[in-house]
């Protein structure tokens, strides 16, 4: 029979959930991220709004001339290429690969535009030529890296210095510069009084696809998934290659329109227009906080981050800050937004690790 309070040999009471055995020193943890306000106010996203916002005040008192409509236009006319290529850049990151050859697409554009319009053929036949030379670019792209299984870093190196090598073969040495002068005014004309640029229109319609199809559509959670893991999403229905060939569509397309309002902007036509450009799109991507492993990131973070390199930039020029400057400004920034997420988690191992090394031997 047995002593009261004692139990028979395999009907052992178990602590439930939330229990504790006796002698026990495990608790259950509580969850503690944020969820709902919170998370809006003190996520990444609302980090770098806020960041944005406090260095366009310092900016408007410290740096002269920088408080105005007409610096609100120079300023916007700066990043639309950025802003442009950082949009398809944020789903390819997202999903864990990469494209370099961004800048070197829009150059080749700039290049093929410039001989084409030199020729006599029509301003409107040029435009949807130069698309379509970006898309067939993002194409080649797409097909070495999605359908051949071959590394994004390795291809879009080697497609940026041959793209970047078929725009001197394209123009050579040579610039056109006797674009349509009302097409050139275009891109450089204001919406009144308010200096915002009036392709603005244009590039916001572009901004609020590209949320959309990443943030409320199955593909752009496809990217997510993707970017965590390609066995998980190709487990759970995902067409991997298909994916990855449409990101890269859309890489080279968009960076030939990047490509077309670099030209018209400056109305000149050059082999070498847009170099550098993927150092601050790649910049402004992960410093708006897009894991450069993938599986992480949003629209209204990047944004946040192209206008915040761009204001920073604009700001150092207006206080006549030479080039090489800011070129190590973007380096730096480029740097810190690959460094910065690492080093809350590694503080967390290290308390972990502390933890576990001071804990007594049971």
């Amino acid at each position: 029979m047995a002593a009261p309070g004692s139990t028979r040999p395999g009907t052992e009471r178990r602590p439930g959930p939330g229990r504790r055995s006796p002698g026990s020193t495990t608790t259950q943890a509580a969850p503690t991220g944020r969820t709902g306000a919170a998370r809006l106010l003190l996520g990444r996203d609302a980090v770098m709004i806020y960041l944005l916002l406090v260095v366009v005040f310092y900016a408007c008192i410290v740096v002269p001339r920088f408080a105005s409509p007409v610096t609100v236009g120079f300023l916007l006319l700066d990043v639309i290429p950025t802003l442009l290529i950082a949009l398809p850049m944020t789903l390819v990151i997202i999903s864990g690969e990469i494209d370099l050859s961004v800048a070197s697409i829009a150059g080749l554009t700039s290049a093929l535009m410039g001989v084409l319009w030199q020729a006599g053929t029509p301003i409107a036949l040029v435009l949807v030529i130069c698309v379509l030379a970006g898309l067939v670019a993002g194409a080649f792209n797409g097909v070495l890296i999605a359908y051949l299984g071959l590394p994004s870093l390795a291809v879009t190196i080697g497609t940026l210095a041959l793209f970047r090598g078929l725009a001197l073969v394209v123009i050579g040495d040579n610039a056109v510069a006797n674009f349509p002068p009302g097409l050139t005014a275009f891109f450089t004309s204001k919406l009144g009084g308010t200096g915002i640029p009036t392709v603005m229109v244009g590039v916001v319609v572009l901004i609020v696809a590209f949320a959309v199809v990443l943030h409320f559509t199955p593909f752009g959670r496809g990217l997510f998934a993707l970017g965590y893991s390609k066995e998980a999403a190709t487990f759970v229905g995902i067409d991997v290659a298909q994916s990855k060939f449409l990101l890269y569509l859309a890489t080279g397309t968009v960076s030939a329109l990047a490509g077309i309002y670099w030209t018209l902007r400056y109305s000149s036509a050059r082999s070498d227009n847009a170099s550098g450009l993927e150092l601050a799109v790649i910049a402004a991507v992960l410093l708006g906080g897009v894991s450069i492993f993938g599986g992480k990131g949003s629209i209204p973070g990047v944004l946040a981050g192209v206008l915040l390199i761009g204001t920073i930039n604009y700001a150092l020029k207006l206080d006549r800050v030479s080039e090489v400057v800011l070129i190590i400004v973007t380096g730096s920034l480029l740097i810190l937004s690959v460094v910065a997420p690492t080093i809350p988690t590694a503080l967390r191992r290290a308390r972990h690790a502390r933890r576990v090394r001071s804990a007594p031997l049971s």
